[in-house]
C-alpha cells in the first residue's frame, strides 16, 4: 500500500533539475564597518565567446545563485541607499587583460535576511588590447551604491579553485568573413559597366558647338558677301545725306 507514494516522490526528485551548472565557489564576505564575516558558496556560470577582437569591447555573461544553507545575509541594521551587486571575472594569459566588471541588480533587501542575486544575466564587460588565448573565472563579488563603495566584499578562498573558460582573442581585423573573397570584385564590375555605358564628355562637347550655328541665322546678313556690304554701306550714306538737306531747307518759324 506504501507504492503508490513513495514512487510519485521519487519522480519529483529526479525531474527537478540541479539548481546550477557552473562552479561553486566559496566566498568570505565582509560587511563595511562591522567585524561581522559570513562564508557564502555560490554557483556561478560564465558565459565567455568564442572569439574576440583586439580592440573591441567584450562581453561576458555572469549568473549566480545560492548553495543552499551558505547564502548571504544583510546585517540586522540594514544596508544604506540603493544597493547594487558588482560581480568581477578575471582574465589569465592574455597581455594587458585582467579581468572584466559588471553591475546587477539584487532587488529588494531585508534586514537580516538572504540578500537576493539578480535574476538575469549580468553583463561583464571590458576591452582586450592585444590578441592572445586565456582562461575567464568568476572572482569577487561586492555589494554597495557604487564600485567604489563596497558595504560588503565578497572574496575568494582560493581564486584557482572555480572553473576556467577558455578566451581567444584575434588580432584587430583578422576576423574572417564569409563574404570576404567576393566583395572586391562587385564593386568593380559595377564601377566598369557604369563608366562604359555612360558618355557624358561627348553630350557636352556637341551642345556648345550647335549654338554658332543658330546665332548666325538670326543675326541678318551672315550670309552676304563683300560686294552686297559695300552696296548696302552706300546706300545708307546717301539715305543720311538727303535727309541732312530736307532738314537745312526746311524755313524756320518766326
Amino acid at each position: 500500500m506504501r507504492l503508490p507514494l513513495i514512487l510519485p516522490l521519487a519522480v519529483l526528485l529526479f525531474a527537478t533539475p540541479a539548481p546550477g551548472s557552473g562552479t561553486v565557489a566559496a566566498y568570505t564576505c565582509k560587511t563595511a564597518g562591522t567585524n561581522e564575516t559570513q562564508i557564502v558558496k555560490m554557483d556561478i556560470t560564465l558565459t565567455v565567446p568564442a572569439t574576440a577582437s583586439a580592440g573591441r569591447q567584450l562581453t561576458i555573461g555572469w549568473r549566480g545563485s545560492y548553495v543552499e544553507g551558505a547564502e548571504l545575509r544583510a546585517p540586522a541594521t540594514g544596508l544604506d541607499g540603493e544597493v547594487n551587486l558588482y560581480a568581477y571575472a578575471a582574465v589569465s594569459g592574455i597581455d594587458r587583460l585582467t579581468s572584466a566588471t559588471g553591475v546587477g541588480s539584487p532587488g529588494l533587501i531585508v534586514p537580516g535576511a538572504v540578500i537576493p542575486l539578480p535574476r538575469g544575466t549580468v553583463e561583464l564587460r571590458t576591452t582586450p588590447r592585444d590578441p592572445g588565448t586565456g582562461t575567464v573565472r568568476p572572482a569577487s563579488v561586492n555589494f554597495g551604491p557604487t564600485p567604489q563603495r563596497r558595504l560588503i566584499e565578497c572574496e575568494l578562498q582560493d581564486k584557482d579553485a572555480p572553473k576556467s573558460y577558455p578566451l581567444t582573442v584575434t588580432a584587430a581585423g583578422t576576423a574572417p568573413s564569409p563574404d570576404a573573397s567576393d566583395a572586391p570584385d562587385t564593386p568593380d564590375t559595377q564601377d566598369t559597366s557604369d563608366t562604359e555605358a555612360t558618355p557624358p564628355d561627348e553630350t557636352a562637347e556637341d551642345t556648345p558647338t550647335a549654338t554658332p550655328t543658330g546665332g548666325a541665322n538670326t543675326g541678318g546678313g551672315g550670309e552676304a558677301g563683300p560686294d552686297g556690304r559695300a552696296l548696302v554701306l552706300a546706300g545708307s550714306l546717301v539715305l543720311a545725306a538727303a535727309l541732312t538737306g530736307l532738314r537745312l531747307r526746311r524755313p524756320s518759324r518766326p
